[in-house]
């Protein structure tokens, strides 16, 4: 403590004036009021809602880009033609075709989004879990390329009953395919027809396109949608077996045999319960 002496001057306290005070009282409103300027538009404004564009594992790229269209507000088609310039990091195999590498996922929505924009994150994607060194090592294995192993995922995720039949389903393709057997799937033309059906015609198998494997031996062209990773997996590994044929009988019920007799009585059947519930 500093204590006072007689000869210690006393210090004068400072009092603002009238007009001071005035003055400092003028000063404190106006803060006040920029204040409350700033916070008010802040506690008023909306939130930014949170957008996001889901593109299931097996959609065809025909999907993506309506759905594209939609999410970002633009007109039908605009989408598919913003694939040529998109400068999308494709296979030279694709020959600029995205089909297959529309990657199967969630995608954020932003101010910024444009077709472009979602494409390339979506191709970005798959790129880099396609290029993963697991799936060339089995690619490789099974003496295909990634692209090839894509198409046959593609193919995996169409006919598969369920996710426990996808390594049966690629062993089908890989056996078919090792015997110089034309694939015969239904999901191909289906593709070429732009449906989804169960129902096949004998017309259905004359039609002349590139994707009709009941009349072309071989994998079609290019992927016939966007597989997911359960079905690349399955294309990479298929499980070991030598079935030749499949059909699903009933929900839940595919059965896989190497006998064409048994696969002739397992179709006789899934005709009589598509008949059966036709007539419910």
């Amino acid at each position: 403590m500093v204590n006072e002496t007689p000869d210690t001057p006393r210090r004068r306290k400072l009092r603002p004036t009238r007009r001071g005070r005035l003055v400092l009282l003028v000063a404190a409103v106006l803060v006040l009021g920029v204040a409350a300027a700033v916070l008010v538009p802040l506690l008023t404004r909306e939130p930014e809602r949170t957008r996001s564009l889901v593109v299931p594992e097996g959609w065809r790229a025909s999907q993506v880009y309506a759905a594209v269209d939609k999410v970002l507000g633009e007109s039908s088609g605009t989408t598919e033609n913003a694939v040529a310039t998109a400068d999308l990091p494709l296979p030279a195999e694709a020959k600029g075709n995205p089909e297959g590498y529309l990657f199967p996922a969630t995608y954020p929505i932003t101010d910024d989004s444009t077709p472009q924009s979602l494409l390339r994150y979506m191709v970005d994607t798959a790129v880099e879990r396609f290029g993963a060194e697991h799936i060339t090592a089995g690619a490789q294995r099974n003496n295909v390329t990634v692209y090839q192993t894509v198409t046959i995922a593609s193919v995996v995720q169409a006919e598969a009953d369920t996710a426990a039949d996808m390594g049966k389903v690629a062993r089908v393709v890989h056996n078919r395919i090792a015997r110089d057997m034309p694939l015969q799937m239904d999901s191909t033309l289906n593709y070429a027809l732009n449906r989804s059906t169960l129902d096949t015609t004998a017309g259905d198998t004359k039609i002349d396109s590139p994707y009709n494997s009941y009349a072309r031996k071989g994998l079609p062209p290019t992927p016939i949608g966007n597989p997911g990773e359960q079905a690349m997996a399955a294309a990479i590994s298929p499980t070991a077996g030598r079935w030749l044929y499949f059909v699903t009988v009933a929900p839940g019920d595919t059965r896989f045999t190497d006998d064409y007799a048994e696969q002739q009585r397992n179709v006789a059947e899934f005709n009589r319960n598509r008949h059966g519930a036709g007539n419910g």
